[in-house]
């Protein structure tokens, strides 16, 4: 019986019928709706493609069984929305070895035409053209894999933070600072106030940490106002960030985020096998533990193995993370830590007595690109004080975030993941936009 509020599925007011994926073979007549995503008209038998969501069926029309709707279906177009009855059969030639007899036909709607991008054909187009055509380009089986094996990615993610007792937060998406600088800062107006677009929730996740909330993880947005023309970056990102309290150190932290990881890796392995043969994609779960590198190590080994020097030496550049995630892949690791950046931000806990590395900061390097940065957190306001100073960091702008942590804050770290970036090397995407939506660059604000 179910609970008093709760509707069932088949009581909704929907249009009957299942998906393409559901229809077997010699089974009692069903319905099915759908694109028509191909037409063969080979003079008295017309095949039609239909795609739903789940995949592709084939419906075969004969002039001499079923005159009247094969009068019909002469006048449909690519992209047409049709619903089918008709009775499966089996068929070798067919997707999913089976085909329709129709018995009832009808058009929901018709498609413009021509269409200003091939939804069928293997057409190469340019990403641009893509991205400006994005409604029609989302229809695409492999691009809507891409997006499915996203939520079954996350959905992954989210269940195991739950399971763990991890507390499902949201925080603010307008601030009035920021928590990585004024350069890369969204400004908007606030009624008649100044304020900005949130760069990250770390300030807000610290804050409950100080009000006792332990554990908690938020599936966001982020906004970061960099003038890049990259295949790594976007305005607008989603992140997946996490904050955990009393822990030891910054091991815990990254213990979290690699046990996380995995699951949801082994998740999409075992539940998205659609997707990734849709994507040609074999996906490697990492099963050993991911190595742990400090900074120094990191670039001791890129120049005695590659030659490189990052311009910066308190950070690793595109082509460093590049080579680093080559190198550990080859040796069976497709994710790897680095750990102990050297002048890190006033929250970082860093300089620590004892510790052989400048700063607990880490970043996540997974198939060689960045995928996070965490680390664990200076709980002490005094000392951040004391850094903002030398820093030159404006205290007036962080006081509520002080404030908060001054009566009594537990020892605490996190991390920011960045799911586009997850999933375009999940898929194996050669841009992040590919991995989104509708992205947002410089130079993109529709559609």
């Amino acid at each position: 019986m179910m609970d008093a509020g709760t509707v069932s599925r088949n009581s909704l007011p929907m249009i009957e019928r299942i998906h393409t994926v559901d229809v077997e073979p010699d089974a009692e007549e069903v319905a099915i709706a759908g694109h028509v995503h191909e037409i063969r008209d080979l003079g008295g038998l017309v095949f039609l493609i239909v795609r739903d969501r789940e995949g592709l069926i084939q419906v075969v029309f004969k002039e001499e069984r079923e005159p009247d709707l094969f009068e019909a279906v002469q006048d449909v177009g690519s992209e047409d929305v049709v619903r089918v009855v008709g009775e499966p059969v089996e068929s070798g030639q067919a997707p999913g070895g089976v085909e329709l007899v129709p018995h009832e036909y009808e058009v929901l709607d018709e498609a413009a035409s021509p269409l200003p991008l091939e939804i069928a054909k293997d057409v190469d187009v340019d990403l641009s053209t893509r991205l400006d055509n994005r409604a029609l380009d989302l229809r695409k089986p492999e691009v809507l894999a891409v997006f499915t094996l996203r939520s079954k990615l996350m959905a992954a993610m989210e269940e195991w933070f739950d399971e763990e007792g991890f507390v499902d937060i949201k925080t603010p998406l307008i601030s009035k600072g920021g928590a990585e600088g004024g350069a890369e800062l969204f400004p908007i107006l606030y009624y008649d106030r100044d304020a900005f677009l949130s760069q990250s929730p770390q300030l807000y996740k610290q804050i409950l940490m100080a009000a006792g909330y332990e554990a908690v993880y938020e599936t966001g947005t982020a906004f970061r106002a960099e003038n890049f023309a990259t295949s790594r970056h976007v305005s607008e990102i989603a992140m997946f960030d996490v904050e955990l309290a009393y822990i030891e150190d910054h091991h815990d932290v990254m213990d979290v985020q690699e046990e996380s990881l995995r699951y949801a890796l082994r998740a999409v392995a075992e539940n998205a096998e659609r997707e990734l043969d849709l994507l040609d994609v074999d996906l490697e779960v990492p099963e050993d533990d991911f190595p742990r590198i400090t900074f120094d190590e990191a670039l001791d080994l890129l120049e005695t193995e590659f030659g490189h020097f990052p311009e910066d030496p308190t950070d690793l550049d595109t082509k460093g993370e590049k080579l680093l995630g080559e190198y550990f892949e080859e040796q069976g690791h497709p994710a790897v830590f680095v750990v102990g950046y050297p002048d890190e931000k006033f929250y970082y806990m860093q300089d620590v007595e004892g510790d052989e590395i400048a700063s607990r900061k880490f970043d996540l390097i997974y198939k060689g690109l960045e995928l996070s940065s965490g680390g664990q957190r200076q709980h002490n306001v005094d000392v951040m004080r004391e850094v903002m100073a030398e820093e030159g960091v404006e205290e007036a702008n962080f006081e509520f975030y002080l404030e908060a942590l001054d009566f009594g804050t537990p020892p605490h770290g996190g991390y920011g993941l960045g799911i586009d970036r997850l999933l375009q090397k999940v898929t194996g995407l050669d841009n992040i936009k590919e991995a989104i939506m509708f992205p947002r660059d410089p130079n993109r604000l529709e559609p």
